[in-house]
């Protein structure tokens, strides 16, 4: 896997415009917050771009499935180890927290490596989707090699309208649900249908990430 990971960014590398390759070097993660936010050396909080993974415990809610491990794996890559980040178009979230793509010394990119274990599911941004191609590839592999968050899914069918613009899926009693205009509208059967073609939860009508057990 990491050598198709290499391969593939090898490659975007050779095509993709000087100018969107804005990039930050040499800087140390000094601890990691969860599987998908880490704080630099210099102070700053980096959220990593294209992905979500599960939530820990905070604020009186309870872990969701897989949060620690997914920290866990997002430290074996890179606590005290230095860092290269590389923007998209927006470089800040409402939070304050820097939006990045993480990559250790040896090119390896961060956000890839979490979602390809099952750590984390793709989450679209309009203004940020340079390696959304690449990330929902590692996820669909692995959704099939049930790895991470993947490995005991089971849901019976039913029905998730998504919409097309947000890449957001809701659940079919949902009040924002209801609103998607006829021509962003799609339904699907199954999460796992949703999250396969790229589409998140919408978090105002399904806040808490969970594993389907029938």
């Amino acid at each position: 896997m990491k050598r198709f990971i290499a391969l593939t960014f090898g490659w975007l590398f050779i095509f993709l415009p000087q100018q969107a390759c804005s990039a930050d070097a040499g800087y140390q993660v000094k601890w990691v917050v969860d599987g998908d936010t880490v704080v630099l050396d210099d102070g700053r909080r980096i959220r990593y771009i294209g992905i979500n993974a599960p939530e820990l415990e905070h604020d009186g809610h309870q872990a969701e499935p897989f949060a620690e491990e997914a920290k866990q794996f997002n430290a074996s890559l890179v606590d005290r180890k230095e860092v290269r980040l590389e923007f998209d178009r927006e470089h800040t979230d409402p939070y304050g927290r820097t939006l990045a793509y993480v990559f250790l010394k040896d090119g390896t990119l961060v956000n890839a490596e979490i979602i390809s274990h099952g750590y984390a599911f793709l989450l679209y941004h309009s203004q940020n989707r340079k390696y959304d191609s690449i990330l929902l590839q590692l996820q669909r592999a692995a959704m099939s090699a049930k790895k991470g968050i993947w490995k005991d899914w089971r849901e019976n069918p039913t029905s998730y309208p998504g919409n097309k613009q947000s890449r957001r899926f809701h659940l079919s009693t949902c009040a924002f649900g209801k609103r998607i205009k006829p021509q962003n509208r799609i339904v699907f059967r199954r999460q796992w249908d949703a999250y396969w073609e790229g589409y998140a939860p919408a978090k105002r009508c399904l806040p808490e990430f969970k594993i389907p057990k029938d």
